[in-house]
This record gives structure tokens, sequence and C-alpha cells, in this order.
């Protein structure tokens, strides 16, 4: 069967060959950890257990910037079968995280599904991507998955084929994202711990204010100034960013307040804003470790 799965439109038999993604058609899990880096009603406090995270292996964005570029650009891990998923789904309820979070799923999201009809966890499923998905696709994960952790990192279209080879990227993205509310309109947060939702990602990144102006205003525009969004300073350059004459460095101080002002002027008060110190690689995951 040729895969069609996002929108790369790869059309290759990845039961014998490996798509954009670099995935085959068996899921490769790259590190299982109770993580505590997410938004705090994602992972929680510091008395808290943390997030049930799960990080799949390959990518089908392949940033010049990635962080995690050394599990996203080969399936280096674990082959797991649909059945070990549900083990692992089962063994953070036992820890009592807080959710299980499946991060860059989108290359696996038939296997993901079939797990999840097997066995509906009883802690909240968690939906990380990069957006870069086929609306069809997430769809179908009505009912399945209860929160959609989910980037929008380009307007710019010329932007978005420079730094992750998709043009495409912000007509995919929005309409992605919309999907998202549909299935999840209603934001649920117990003892501030979220439990249904969607909560909107963006990166800042240097050199890219206006881009960074256009996704908020996107955002205002299409779901409101209550949409629940996060907004990023943490970025580093990692991978090729260095060869980039965009993203080669850290974000300015300059640059992240012209971002926030304009988010404030465009009354999006509802979401978390991360201090410039964030910007540090000590808060990328260890993936020379499977698990922690």
């Amino acid at each position: 069967m040729k895969c069609n799965i996002c929108p790369r439109k790869c059309n290759v038999n990845r039961t014998k060959n490996v798509g954009f993604c670099s995935a085959k058609d068996k899921m490769v899990v790259s590190k299982i950890m109770l993580h505590h880096w997410e938004e705090p009603i994602i992972s929680g406090n510091e008395t808290d257990t943390g997030s049930g995270a799960i990080f799949f292996a390959g990518c089908n964005l392949k940033c010049l910037y990635c962080q995690n570029y050394n599990i996203s650009n080969s399936c280096i891990g674990r082959e797991i079968s649909t059945l070990d998923l549900v083990d692992i789904f089962k063994d953070f309820e036992s820890k009592d995280a807080l959710n299980i979070n499946l991060v860059t799923p989108t290359h696996f999201t038939e296997q993901i599904i079939e797990a999840l009809k097997t066995y509906k966890p009883h802690i909240p499923i968690v939906w990380n991507s990069s957006g870069f998905e086929n609306a069809s696709e997430i769809a179908k994960l009505k009912d399945l998955v209860d929160i959609y952790l989910v980037d929008l990192k380009y307007m710019d279209k010329e932007l978005a084929k420079e730094l992750s080879f998709a043009s495409n990227y912000p007509d995919v993205a929005t309409k992605c994202i919309l999907e998202m509310k549909k299935n999840q309109p209603k934001d649920i947060i117990e003892n501030g711990i979220m439990k249904k939702g969607v909560i909107v990602r963006h990166l800042v990144l240097p050199n890219c204010v206006e881009n960074s102006f256009q996704c908020f205003d996107w955002i205002k525009c299409n779901l409101g100034e209550n949409q629940l969004i996060s907004v990023m300073s943490q970025y580093v350059p990692c991978y090729k960013a260095k060869d980039n004459n965009k993203v080669y460095r850290k974000l300015h101080k300059i640059e992240y307040k012209r971002v926030l002002a304009h988010i404030k002027k465009l009354g999006l008060n509802n979401g978390f804003f991360q201090e410039m110190e964030s910007a540090d690689k000590c808060y990328t995951p260890d993936f020379s470790k499977y698990e922690d």
C-alpha cells in the first residue's frame, strides 16, 4: 500500500522503503519518559508526576533547526507493535502520569489509532505535533485524542519552504488546526491540569518577527482571543541552523518583546509565555537513553 498519510504524499510502499519521514511502516520509539518541561497544564508542577511522553522516531517536516534532529532525521530507537504501545500506555497509567503525550506522531497515525481502539487509556491522550498533517487524518482522531498540542510554525510560505521544505505548510497547518478545534471545541481544565482542548504553540525564530505577527493574526481572526496559546522563546541553533542566514543565532530580546507586544495588542492573553532563559539545550531530552 502506498503511503499518502501526510501532506508530503510520498506515495511509497513503507513496508519496503522509507518516506520523507524516514520511517517504514513499523512504529519506532526513541524515548519514553515522564516529562516535566511541557506547558504547566500538560506536565503539572514540580510535585506532579509529569506527562507520559512517547517520542516517535522520524518526522515529516525536517526543519533545518530541529532540536531533536538526531531522532527526527532517522528512525533510531526501538521498533514496537500496536500491543507494545498499549503496554506503554498502561505502564504510564500505573505510574500516575497526568496524560499520555504522543510526540511527533503524524507518520504513525494509523498504527496509533489501532492502538487507541484496542485500549483507550483512562488518562488524556495528547497529540503533540508540528501541524503538518492532513485534516482528513485529524478527523479520524475524534473521540480518541483528548488534547491537541499543535504548532503553528509559519504563515510565510517562502520561510516554510526555506526552513522546513514545505511551502504549503501555512495552508495545511491552518486546516489541520481548525479540524482539531472541531474534534475538541471546548477546553476543560481541572485543578490546573488540562483534560480536553487545543493549545496552539508558536516558536519565535530569529529574524522572523513578521512571520510570528502573521501567525498570531491568524489565530485571533480564526480561533478568537480566548484561544489557548503557547509562545516559545526557547530557540537554540541546532542541526543545520548555523548554515542559514536567518536562524543561525539565538533570538534577541527585542525580537521577542516585539512579538509579545503584538500579541498583547491583539488581546491574546490566554496562554503561556516563556522566559528568555528557556533557550538552553539542557531542556532537550537525552535521546541516548531509551527510557528515563
